[in-house]
C-alpha cells in the first residue's frame, strides 16, 4: 500500500509553517478570513508582503525568478496549514496567472523588468480577458490594437468587463485583436497595458449583494509600448 504519511522532513516544514503562520496572521485578519468579511487593499498588501519577505510568495516559481520551487508535499503542507490557520488567499493575477505566461513567453529584459516588480507588490495586476460580448466565447473579443506609423505603440481601443480587483490595480494583462482578418483566434494578441495611461477609465460593477469586487475597464486610443507585448504577435490565445 502507499505510504502517505509524512518523512521526518516533511513534518519539520509543516512545525516551520504552523510556527510562521501562527506568528503572522493576526487576529483581526484571521477573524475577517474565516468571517468571510471583504479584505481591504492594505490587508490583501500586507500579506503579499509578509509571505514575499519570507521568501514564500511565489511556490511554483523556480528559484531562478526568486521563486520558493517547492515540491508537491510542500505546497499541500502549505495549503492545508494556510487553511486551519485562516489565512488570506494571495491575489493570484500576478503571481499565479501573468508571471507563468512571462517567464515562459517573455523575453529576458521582460522578465528582469515585470517578474520583481510582481513579488515586491510595486505592480498590482488584473485580467482583462471577458467583454460585454466575449465571456465564455472569448476568441470573439472586439477590443483593438493598432499599430502606430512608426511601429512603436500599440494604439487600444474598446471595453472589458468582470475585471476583479480592477479597482485596486494599476496594470492589466488584456488580449487585444491586432488582426480582424484572419480566423477569430489568430488574430490575437497578449499586451501588458498600464491602467493609469491617459484613456483608460475603470467603472465599478455593483453586484446584487452590494459588493463592488469587479469592474468595467474602457480603453480610448490607448498608447501601449510595443515592448509591452508578450509572445508573438497575433499569438495571444498560444500564450494563454
Amino acid at each position: 500500500p502507499m505510504d502517505l504519511s509524512y518523512s521526518d522532513q516533511e513534518k519539520a516544514f509543516r512545525d516551520e509553517v504552523r510556527a510562521f503562520l501562527e506568528e503572522k496572521v493576526t487576529p483581526d485578519l484571521r477573524d475577517k478570513v474565516r468571517g468571510k468579511a471583504e479584505l481591504t487593499k492594505a490587508d490583501m498588501v500586507g500579506w503579499h508582503a509578509t509571505l514575499n519577505e519570507r521568501g514564500w510568495l511565489a511556490p511554483n516559481w523556480p528559484k531562478k525568478f526568486g521563486g520558493a520551487e517547492w515540491n508537491a508535499v510542500q505546497k499541500h503542507i502549505f495549503e492545508e496549514e494556510s487553511a486551519l490557520a485562516s489565512s488570506p488567499r494571495i491575489v493570484p493575477f500576478g503571481l499565479g496567472m501573468l508571471a507563468p505566461v512571462l517567464q515562459k513567453f517573455g523575453s529576458q529584459e521582460q522578465n528582469d523588468y515585470w517578474l520583481p516588480r510582481i513579488l515586491s507588490g510595486a505592480d498590482w495586476w488584473c485580467q482583462g480577458y471577458s467583454e460585454p460580448g466575449a465571456g465564455s466565447d472569448l476568441a470573439s473579443l472586439k477590443t483593438t490594437a493598432i499599430k502606430n506609423d512608426a511601429g512603436t505603440h500599440y494604439v487600444v481601443n474598446g471595453q472589458k468587463t468582470w475585471t476583479t480587483l480592477g479597482q485596486h490595480a494599476n496594470m492589466i494583462f488584456c488580449l487585444v485583436r491586432t488582426d480582424k482578418d484572419v480566423k477569430q483566434q489568430e488574430g490575437i494578441s497578449f499586451l501588458l497595458i498600464d491602467m493609469d495611461s491617459p484613456g483608460v477609465t475603470v467603472e465599478p460593477i455593483i453586484t446584487m449583494a452590494g459588493d463592488h469586487e469587479v469592474n468595467q475597464v474602457f480603453f480610448d486610443n490607448v498608447r501601449v509600448p510595443m515592448a509591452n507585448r508578450i509572445g508573438e504577435e497575433n499569438q495571444g490565445f498560444l500564450v494563454i
